[in-house]
């Protein structure tokens, strides 16, 4: 949980440092928004474990296949504050999720987005996945001026 406490701290410090009128700034059409990718993390924090049987937060309005919801969740228009937010609560239902799984169940097969998995291979995933949008993020951060405050 080291490496997703380091994800989410890193995340977190970018929300803080990117000035709020660049969470609309995006690399090119079609490609998610600062916002949208803090946002789809979060969505993923849920949706990820949905998918293996751990229902997300009703609030959220996340199902383990509803891509439309996904999309609209990373739509959302939120404040900086109301972000953090956001990333904090979606981090702390992923890591209670992944903390529920009995060692039994980790090398159970689960069906993950078409595939045979198990529910290990697919928390590594997760992890995986945050990593990418982490470059992601820093990257967006570097190209509007953002040097992340753990580089400097």
């Amino acid at each position: 949980m080291t490496d997703v406490a380091g994800v989410q701290k890193k995340l977190v410090s970018l929300v803080r440092e990117m000035p709020q009128e660049k969470y609309e700034w995006r690399p090119g059409t079609d490609v998610r928004s600062v916002s949208e990718v803090f946002l789809h993390v979060a969505g993923e924090n849920y949706g990820i474990p949905a998918s293996v049987g751990v229902p997300a937060d009703p609030a959220t309005g996340l199902k383990a296949t509803d891509f439309a919801a996904v999309t609209k969740f990373e739509k959302q228009k939120l404040s900086r504050e109301e972000m953090v937010q956001a990333l904090d609560k979606s981090f702390a239902y992923l890591v209670k999720a992944m903390n529920d799984t009995p060692d039994a169940k980790l090398d159970e097969k689960v069906t993950f987005f078409g595939y045979q998995m198990t529910r290990r291979a697919v928390w590594v995933a997760t992890v995986n996945h945050m990593h990418e949008h982490l470059g992601q993020a820093i990257a967006y951060a570097r190209s509007n001026g953002v040097v992340p405050p753990w580089s400097r």
